[in-house]
């Protein structure tokens, strides 16, 4: 069924025109930047923008990558640059880039500006927005098919793991993603994937995406399973050894590479998806 769903949507999409340049884009910095014609020589600063554009088919285009970018592997062979917080701006020059992809945060953009660099914020945090922005790099790059081919698959990948989630039992769950501690919102890309994997996400919405919390709260609302944290760190934490997760020993440290494709809202977010489902609910994939 689903093989049928994604490709009446290829179909669906493939009549796109090629994009027109010059090319005005509002950022997610609410810049009103202007790229002058198609893109040949990026850098991207963050590993997301870095998997988007190589699956949309431009992977040759890029000439240098944030420190983090890993994947595909192609990408480990290219000039690192430093990252949104360190930059090497002189590196970043020194390409002769006319696209630079970066976030929204750190502060990048006025020294590349400065330097006649053309810069692009492209920040995907709420899970709308991981489709959404993966079509503003197609635009940006002439590649408005692909990017809509990319959202019409992934959705599909989403669509699998979510039928055999959705009436599955709703686990109580905190998923923490730093030790200080911080953790995921529901509302953020992260926290919908976990809801959409069959969790209960414990954090209220209010906190906001990525909120830092305090330990008491986790406490109080007594989660029947956590992520991201080993049970031996859990059980040393003052309090926690109440925790329904930590009783049942129902705790559980997400694998590395999973880890790293849950952080990164990008083309493999069905992977993520498909790797978080069967954590929370393995009985499903038996």
């Amino acid at each position: 069924m689903y093989k049928v769903i994604l490709t009446l949507s290829l179909l669906a999409v493939s009549g796109a025109q090629a994009t027109r340049y010059p090319l005005t884009v509002t950022d997610d910095l609410g810049r009103k930047v202007t790229v002058k014609a198609e893109p040949k020589r990026i850098v991207s600063l963050l590993p997301s923008s870095t998997e988007t554009v190589c699956a949309l088919g431009a992977c040759d285009r890029l000439v240098a990558v944030d420190e983090y970018s890993d994947f595909p592997a192609q990408v480990t062979k290219l000039p690192k640059v430093g990252s949104l917080y360190q930059p090497n701006v002189e590196g970043i020059v020194a390409q002769k880039p006319d696209l630079v992809l970066v976030s929204k945060y750190g502060d990048l953009v006025p020294a590349l500006e400065r330097a006649g660099v053309t810069v692009v914020a492209v920040n995907p945090e709420k899970y709308d927005e991981v489709f959404s922005k993966t079509l503003v790099i197609g635009r940006l790059l002439n590649r408005e098919t692909a990017a809509k081919n990319v959202v019409a698959k992934l959705r599909a990948d989403i669509a699998r793991v979510e039928i055999l989630t959705k009436y599955a039992r709703k686990v109580r769950t905190y998923f923490e993603i730093d030790p200080t501690p911080y953790t995921v919102g529901p509302n953020s890309f992260m926290g919908v994937l976990l809801t959409k994997a069959g969790a209960e996400n414990v954090i209220p919405a209010n906190l906001g995406d990525f909120p830092q919390i305090s330990p008491e709260l986790v406490v109080k609302q007594n989660p029947a399973l956590i992520l991201g944290v080993d049970l031996a760190t859990a059980a040393r934490r003052p309090g926690w050894t109440t925790i329904a997760a930590v009783k049942a020993g129902r705790v559980r440290d997400v694998p590395k590479d999973l880890n790293t494709i849950l952080g990164r809202p990008g083309p493999r977010l069905g992977e993520a998806l498909l790797g978080l489902a069967r954590i929370i609910h393995p009985e499903l994939f038996r």
